[in-house]
């Protein structure tokens, strides 16, 4: 069974977490580090992905500035979504051809990941055909719980999901949800009328990411996937000139 690192972040702004993923994207990809799972939190961050409409942006530059409220065009898959506090973003760093070389069947077992994830604190979540993440039935109607946007490069994942847990569902009216019109966001705690800590869902997703990907999962602190970065570099910068110039 290969292994995963898991890697608890914390609050992390959005752009840090961009840049830390392209170098263990670029270490990855090198065979210079095994597989990554980073767990984390972002400040209040609206971000666009690939085919994303900036339409779907309903605030203004100055309201999302009056609000605190970063924006970043990505290079993700999807359209636009929300990130912010009570929220739990993953970011797999997979080697995805060393499991199955299948990008819809690797965005269903993210969506599969959250289900099982959900059904632990007794919500029943789904997917929705024609549309990527999970839903939950509501006597409002269908409210989304999780969503995904994902980028692979020479089948090397980056990106992944964002699962809300106590988010300000508020922010989410300042755009069309992953391009949804009438789309409208849930969280765990909403659905479940009470608090649930963050580390205790955060364990549960981590869980059922080794399991449904079958990895055996160990605990890894940002200092020392910062010092096996470094590493990597210098292993890198140690190969003969020759060596760089062939791609070897």
């Amino acid at each position: 069974m290969k292994s995963c690192r898991i890697v608890e972040l914390g609050v992390i702004p959005y752009a840090g977490a961009f840049a830390l993923q392209k170098e263990i994207v670029a270490a990855r990809k090198a065979g210079r580090i095994g597989d990554v799972l980073l767990l984390c939190e972002h400040p209040a961050v609206i971000t666009l992905g690939r085919s994303g409409k900036r339409e779907h942006l309903l605030a203004s530059d100055h309201v999302l500035r009056q609000m605190g409220i970063e924006f970043h065009a990505t290079d993700r898959g999807g359209d636009v979504t929300y990130h912010g506090p009570g929220q739990i973003v993953g970011y797999p760093i997979l080697k995805l051809d060393e499991i199955r070389r299948d990008v819809v069947w690797y965005v269903r077992q993210l969506e599969e990941i959250m289900i099982r994830a959900s059904a632990d604190f007794g919500i029943t979540a789904k997917r929705v055909a024609g549309k990527t993440g999970i839903w939950v039935d509501t006597p409002g109607g269908e409210e989304k719980l999780a969503a995904i946007g994902v980028h692979i490069s020479r089948w090397v994942t980056s990106h992944g999901f964002a699962y809300n847990v106590a988010t300000d569902l508020r922010h989410f009216e300042l755009i069309v949800p992953c391009g949804i019109a009438g789309c409208r966001a849930t969280s765990l705690e909403r659905l479940l009328g009470r608090r649930v800590p963050q580390g205790e869902v955060a364990a549960r997703l981590a869980h059922h990411f080794a399991d449904v990907f079958g990895l055996a999962p160990s605990g890894m602190t940002a200092a020392q996937l910062r010092e096996a970065l470094q590493e990597a570099v210098q292993a890198e910068d140690s190969q003969p000139a020759e060596l760089h110039a062939t791609g070897v």
